[in-house]
């Protein structure tokens, strides 16, 4: 026991892949909706994620507002997952064209720590960073998970260059998934 609690299970380190996402333009959106409106799309945002990671063996790590973070062991099924994803969104946007979720979705794979449900180490920070440049409805990877899940993912891939990642350093070698 550890001040009156169980001792925390001890951290956990591994190459894992890393999802992120947010939604393009939600704070005007979310205003121009109102709170009400605003929350329901959101816990629909939510469940459409958790449904997908599910499905493909992830681990929703966390929500924040709107952007989201899930954990994989496979490069391949985060992947899948993401264009899952944005076939899910593309559904629901033809099904409520007045209220359209356009998710941008960044994916990076490297060696990361596990400690109490959540993930942390640079390759966390890349993947973040990479969700940030991508575009709503654009799945952006990097060349790490390019390179692990390209010729078993069953996707196409379209080199983006080299961009700068805020607080990165180097350029970082993206890929746009053809999805």
């Amino acid at each position: 026991m550890w001040c009156g609690q169980a001792l925390p299970r001890p951290s956990v380190e591994g190459t894992f892949t890393l999802l992120f996402t947010d939604i393009e333009g939600w704070t005007r959106f979310a205003q121009w909706l109102g709170d009400q409106r605003a929350h329901r799309l959101l816990q629909e945002h939510d469940r459409i994620l958790a449904d997908c990671v599910a499905r493909h063996s992830g681990q929703v790590v966390k929500y924040m507002g709107d952007s989201f973070m899930a954990a994989f062991p496979s490069a391949t099924r985060a992947l899948h997952c993401a264009v899952d994803i944005q076939r899910a969104f593309a559904d629901h946007n033809r099904k409520h064209p007045e209220t359209p979720i356009k998710v941008r979705v960044g994916l990076n794979s490297g060696e990361s720590i596990q400690d109490r449900n959540d993930y942390f180490g640079t390759a966390v920070s890349v993947a973040a960073r990479i969700a940030h440049k991508a575009r709503g409805g654009q799945i952006l990877v990097s060349e790490v998970v390019r390179d692990l899940a390209g010729s078993v993912a069953e996707v196409a891939f379209r080199d983006v260059g080299r961009r700068q990642l805020k607080g990165i350093p180097g350029r970082q070698r993206l890929y746009d998934v053809v999805w």
